[in-house]
């Protein structure tokens, strides 16, 4: 069966301004997501990619960009199911203000449960996810081969559900997971099991490093220092 290539999009406006964007229209790769954009042909470049998937929505279309510009042969799909959560009310809103909310302790601790006023449920957004991939391995395979690989670029926290379905991990423990801006996540899906090969790579450590000024809250909206996982990815190191 193929290998999913799986890119979060690049840092975004709403990232850096620390809000929820979801499916909010407009929402574009800020400078730096535009160049994380930029060095992703190079990143891949090794990789002989069967198809290119995205999510509709702006900022993983103007990701992938760059890459079908230094490859016209690839072809680019839309896929709906691997769109951004529908956070319904939450859209829009500042991170900051929305950790007050008594949904957030909910999204947090037991994300199984978790449905978005207005919106769609966090297990709804997973299955979907889930579905999308299934689906697509076996068009990937039926047309390239059971050793292709192809990308797919999708948000943050759809990433994290495939992952920890991949992983036989419960939904509940899925905000352990963390996938920055423009970073790639590799899944390798067997017969029997999915192998995960890569996870966040961005190919720079200096995120790990200790900030040296914390401030109260980071550019994606958590307290500095806090346990909390961001809300829909957020934007990575400053």
């Amino acid at each position: 069966m193929p290998t999913l290539i799986l890119v979060r999009h690049g840092r975004s406006t709403a990232n850096t301004a620390g809000v929820l964007a979801g499916r909010t229209p407009g929402v574009a790769l800020d400078e730096r997501g535009a160049e994380q954009a930029a060095a992703l042909p190079g990143r891949l470049a090794g990789l002989p990619l069967a198809a290119a998937v995205s999510s509709p929505v702006q900022r993983c279309r103007e990701t992938l960009r760059p890459l079908l510009a230094a490859r016209p042969e690839l072809e680019l799909h839309t896929e709906e199911r691997i769109s951004e959560c529908d956070y319904g009310d939450w859209s829009g809103r500042k991170l900051a203000e929305l950790t007050d909310e008594p949904l957030m302790g909910v999204v947090q601790q037991h994300p199984s449960a978790a449905a978005f006023p207005g919106g769609e449920s966090m297990r709804g957004m997973q299955a979907r996810a889930v579905d999308a991939v299934r689906d697509w391995n076996a068009r990937i395979e039926a047309g390239h081969g059971d050793d292709a690989l192809y990308v797919m670029c999708s948000h943050g926290d759809i990433i994290k559900a495939l992952v920890a379905d991949a992983l036989g991990m419960h939904l509940d423990l899925f905000q352990r997971i963390q996938a920055d801006p423009c970073s790639v996540t590799a899944i390798r899906y067997t017969r029997l099991r999915p192998f995960l090969l890569r996870l966040g790579d961005t190919g720079d450590l200096g995120s790990l490093a200790p900030r040296e000024h914390p401030g109260p809250a980071d550019p994606g909206g958590r307290p500095a220092g806090d346990a909390d996982a961001a809300v829909g990815g957020g934007a990575g190191a400053p």
